[in-house]
């Protein structure tokens, strides 16, 4: 197959680092390099940049910026949640729910957990990869700590009902966390409507790098710190504060919030849509809620073929046929089998997600490439 110019459709596993972004990293390359906590010159001027990057983020959440926390990732801020949440309960056979579809730092986490005696419900979701609130009504006992759902799944897109599983929580005394490591910088992500305790962000999935991310505690609830030291961050995340980091973090928090891209990346994904049924009619399916999901996400299933072998013909694209941490697995994906999907058609699903820089060319030039390969595998 004649090579092409690379092509970028794996947004859901990690976007550019925005220009803007990079510019505002720069100046702690070369100067800035002090340790926030001292108090001389080369440390001016840190904790300023910190204050302003927490409010950026805050902004972006609509909380306040004393709730949050800088972590190096979503996966540690997922960490922290949970086994905060656990071991400041202190039962030992505490008991958490979740999903079966979540993001490994969720599942591994509870996992984790379960070995030191939690009890843990992982709940069904539907065809669609919903969550049935009601399930998550009938799964509270006396002993019911804390919920973990995702707000959005990352394999097909699937937005849950968030501030219903927290009125639920709170109804009961339990505490509710989501994971918008997704969701935040592609539709609103406002924790008084979703009415949640805590919630994971990574700056990797919105125009930040890699390496940082928050947590969002809201105020008054307390849970248990996951690093130990010198009382950084409140004294929720000890380790001296990497202030680039979360700058880089403010910023694209910054950009998000003014972003008004929505409808641009929503034709976009509906424009492939349309071009991969002209070209493939009934032998290719949409996989997830085709209401209520990331404006971006395109999962799709090839009846009958094999999207790990499609994806290895198709030199210079980029799309996953899972969640990317799970790329090494020749498996079935774990969301796709907890939604119930056939062998014949989740074993030929590819999730494409667009971002703000996709274009129509990009996406013809896709569609081209997939209807040369597909029937030969």
């Amino acid at each position: 197959m004649e090579k092409q110019m690379p092509v970028y459709l794996d947004y859901n596993a990690s976007t550019p680092v925005a220009p803007e972004v990079a510019d505002a990293m720069q100046p702690f390359l070369r100067q800035g390099f002090g340790n926030p906590s001292s108090r001389h010159w080369a440390s001016a001027g840190l904790q300023e940049s910190l204050t302003e990057a927490r409010r950026q983020v805050a902004d972006l959440l609509g909380c306040k910026p004393a709730e949050i926390v800088f972590t190096s990732g979503g996966s540690e801020a997922t960490n922290h949640a949970l086994k905060g949440a656990y071991f400041t309960s202190g039962k030992r056979d505490a008991h958490i729910v979740t999903t079966q579809i979540e993001h490994p730092a969720t599942i591994e986490t509870c996992r984790f957990l379960e070995r030191l005696g939690a009890q843990v419900t992982y709940l069904p979701v539907d065809g669609n990869g919903l969550l049935d609130p009601s399930d998550f009504q009938r799964a509270i006992t006396r002993d019911t700590i804390l919920v973990s759902v995702m707000h959005a799944n990352n394999e097909v897109g699937t937005i849950q009902p968030i501030a219903e599983v927290s009125r639920i929580a709170h109804k009961h005394g339990v505490l509710s966390h989501t994971d918008a490591a997704q969701s935040a910088g592609k539709i609103p992500v406002d924790v008084t409507a979703l009415d949640v305790d805590l919630l994971t962000l990574a700056g990797h999935k919105l125009y930040a790098p890699k390496g940082v991310g928050a947590l969002y505690v809201r105020e008054g609830v307390v849970i248990e710190p996951l690093i130990h030291g010198g009382g950084q961050e409140d004294g929720q995340r000890s380790g001296t504060e990497a202030v680039m980091m979360a700058v880089a973090l403010g910023t694209a928090s910054h950009l998000a919030s003014k972003r008004l891209t929505l409808a641009k990346v929503s034709e976009t994904r509906d424009y492939f849509w349309s071009a991969l049924k002209d070209a493939f009619g009934d032998a290719v399916i949409q996989n997830g809620d085709l209401e209520s999901r990331l404006p971006n996400t395109l999962n799709v299933s090839f009846i009958g073929r094999d999207g790990s072998k499609i994806l290895e013909q198709l030199e210079g694209f980029a799309a996953s046929t899972g969640s990317a941490c799970h790329e090494d697995s020749v498996t079935m994906s774990p969301v796709l089998a907890a939604m119930g999907l056939s062998d014949n058609v989740a074993m030929g699903a590819i999730r494409f997600s667009v971002g703000d820089a996709t274009t129509p060319d990009e996406i013809d030039l896709t569609v081209k490439s997939l209807a040369a390969v597909v029937p030969t595998v």
